[in-house]
């Protein structure tokens, strides 16, 4: 839902950073290994209930995630191979794609091992991410046979289906647990909700779009 309006605000920092790592041998593959590192990394915290350390972890997880893309967009120019930016946003946007799920959905895996007594909610909630994450999925596969595109929720390698529950709204929930885990879930539950509101309001989109 804030995906869109925040990119005014992320983009030109992540850009100014890209700009100067684009040259310096750093690609966005390596970023994005990174990135999903320090998500494992938080999980491990989150697993022990070092919320804060977590929190910190995620931030940093979070921006890796974000700055692969800029770099890919900065490097790819320099190349001198006609394809080749095509074949790095493709794959690259594959391993962003299966480490933004993992990461997710890890996250509040390792909520669960830290409390066991939130396990049945945090299951709801990563229920709730399977709708959202195939539906919107699903229709980018559609999208991309159709030939459809937008950015704007900055250049993507995908067609990027908007929702309540997007990027954004999912970090502050995670961020929220880790400084709330006591209201872990009443948060979930909250979520999950909006989750599948979103997912619902894509396949009624899907249906409108493709039927």
């Amino acid at each position: 839902m804030f995906d869109a309006r925040l990119r005014p605000l992320i983009d030109p920092p992540l850009n100014a950073v890209a700009r100067r790592l684009s040259g310096s041998g750093i690609t966005p593959n390596m970023v994005t290994g990174f990135g999903f590192l320090l998500g494992l990394m938080a999980a491990f915290a989150l697993a022990i209930n070092l919320y804060y350390i977590a929190a910190g972890l995620i931030i940093l997880s979070r921006l890796a995630d974000g700055m692969d893309g800029a770099i890919a967009r900065h490097a790819a120019p320099r190349s001198r191979h006609p394809n080749a930016k095509t074949q790095e946003s493709d794959i690259g946007g594959y391993y962003d794609i299966v480490a933004d799920f993992l990461f997710y959905s890890g996250m509040v895996l390792a909520f669960a091992i830290g409390r066991p007594q939130d396990a049945l909610m945090a299951a709801f909630l990563i229920f709730c991410f399977v709708g959202t994450g195939s539906s919107f999925l699903a229709y980018a596969i559609i999208a991309a046979k159709r030939g459809d595109n937008h950015e704007k929720q900055g250049k993507k390698s995908f067609y990027y289906l908007t929702g309540i529950t997007e990027g954004s709204e999912t970090i502050a929930v995670l961020l929220a647990f880790c400084i709330f885990p006591q209201y872990f879930q009443l948060i979930a539950a909250v979520f999950g909700a909006l989750c599948l509101i979103t997912t619902f309001g894509r396949v009624l989109q899907a249906t409108r779009d493709f039927g």
